[in-house]
């Protein structure tokens, strides 16, 4: 039996995140923050968001890395459409990686490298 689902519409979200290691953390914020001279957003205790272009450029601050891991945001109209399409075409759901709001309208996935993507509603 086929099954009848619904291929949701995928585009770019507006948000980069960079999961930068303890020991390059600092370096790497003043590099976009000193260096490049990206407008400050917003600065947490373990994170830093940058203006980049016309997108958010996040530089996340994870203990026990060793290399700095790239996310990418994929926005979708329909988020529930969208689980069950990825998972009929074999993508990993990666919910692990990082805990979201029990409200939240998305998810995490990875492409074949291993790259991890937050999968979100239009309005998130």
């Amino acid at each position: 039996m086929v099954s009848n689902i619904t291929t949701p519409h995928f585009s770019g979200g507006p948000n980069i995140a960079i999961k930068c290691p303890t020991h390059t953390y600092d370096a790497t914020v003043a590099f976009y923050r000193d260096t490049l001279a990206l407008p400050v957003i917003e600065e947490v205790e373990h994170g830093v968001t940058f203006q980049f272009g016309p997108m958010r450029l996040w530089i996340d601050k994870v203990p026990n890395l060793s290399h700095p891991d790239i996310w990418l945001e994929i926005e979708t109209n329909d988020t529930q459409s969208a689980a069950r399409y990825l998972k009929v075409n074999g993508v990993p759901r990666r919910d692990e990686v990082e805990e979201l709001h029990a409200d939240f309208d998305g998810f995490f996935i990875s492409d074949p490298s291993g790259v991890v993507h937050l999968v979100v509603g239009e309005e998130t």
